[in-house]
């Protein structure tokens, strides 16, 4: 049976109960249905980032255990003028995932972008953050874009063509499985006009303690992140999860080199939506994100499969993090 045929199964075959507003499109509503009624269910990492998810997201990385964050500033801070030399200034820098955009701000003074262009699934948290920006840097010019980047990328006339620079920090790029990044890279490499390049922040592969820290930290900031979701589906697709009912959990899966995070039920429960019903036993599991680690040779073949060639590589002295500048393969 298609996955199609099984939702409309499951659908018809439940009794009906009170919905609540759903303020996302069909689209939305279809993608998050099909992958909350898997076999496995599961859900993209986008959807942890709401206006509040953002600011949680923003609180993680001041953890101590969260150690991405400040060892990649550490690199920016360390290499910045070698990082400025490769990339040039006066691009048009394109931030993916820019969030509160601080981490290309640190980067105005030795980039000089002519363009600024933000992007980010959160548009109102985003919106705030380049209101704020565009005060302090009013000589460059922004152009703020709230939209899912990860479904599909064309970017709009307003976007200059000229020297497209793509940055992609804080590893962002371990959300994606290898096959689905190639592909994903492969659509930054189309949008890159032929003589821009990419600057990438990834995550290397490290002790699994090391990991599972970050990830779960002592205070449980990343547990309201993850938990924070739920409520999240609830206003887009008018569900009614109880935050109360599920656990965080988060681990390094050594095999497939990617951190997990999953929410897990604390007891039976059932969960409904738009006409779709889901039973979660006890201690059963949403798979809400992965965070896939690589090595540095890894990444660089990864790249040029995309399509890319590295062109230099920048790591902290214990080799925790890398940044790399990368040009289309043919540039």
């Amino acid at each position: 049976m298609s996955r199609t045929a099984a939702l409309h199964a499951i659908s018809t075959e439940i009794p009906s109960r009170p919905a609540r507003a759903a303020h996302a499109g069909p689209a939305t509503i279809a993608e998050i249905s099909s992958g909350l009624l898997a076999e496995r269910a599961a859900t993209s990492p986008k959807y942890l980032y709401d206006s509040l998810g953002s600011k949680l997201f923003e609180a993680i990385c001041e953890l101590p255990e969260y150690y991405p964050t400040r060892t990649e500033a550490s690199i920016f801070e360390q290499y910045g003028g070698e990082i400025a030399q490769a990339v040039g200034t006066g691009s048009t820098l394109i931030d993916l995932g820019a969030g509160n955009c601080a981490k290309a701000a640190s980067l105005f003074p030795l980039l000089h972008p002519a363009q600024y262009v933000p992007v980010d699934i959160s548009r109102d948290f985003l919106t705030e953050a380049v209101h704020g920006l565009q005060q302090r840097f009013p000589h460059i010019e922004m152009t703020a874009l709230g939209l899912d980047f990860s479904r599909s990328f064309h970017l709009p006339a307003s976007v200059r063509p000229a020297r497209r620079v793509f940055f992609y920090p804080g590893s962002s790029i371990g959300n994606f499985a290898p096959h689905e990044a190639i592909s994903f890279l492969r659509r930054m490499r189309a949008n890159e006009q032929g003589d821009g390049g990419l600057l990438i922040g990834v995550d290397l592969i490290k002790d699994g303690a090391v990991l599972d820290a970050a990830y779960d930290d002592a205070i449980g900031v990343t547990a309201a992140f993850n938990l924070n979701m739920l409520r999240h589906l609830n206003h887009l697709i008018g569900a009614d999860f109880d935050v109360t009912q599920w656990r965080h959990r988060a681990f390094f899966n050594a095999e497939e080199s990617r951190v997990e995070m999953h929410l897990e039920a604390r007891e039976a429960l059932v969960v409904g939506w738009q006409g779709y019903e889901r039973h979660f036993g006890r201690g059963e599991r949403i798979h809400t994100e992965d965070s896939y680690k690589y090595t540095r040779r890894g990444f660089i073949d990864l790249l040029q499969e995309a399509g890319f060639a590295a062109t230099r590589t920048w790591t902290d002295d214990a080799e925790w993090f890398a940044v790399i500048h990368a040009k289309a393969i043919g540039d």
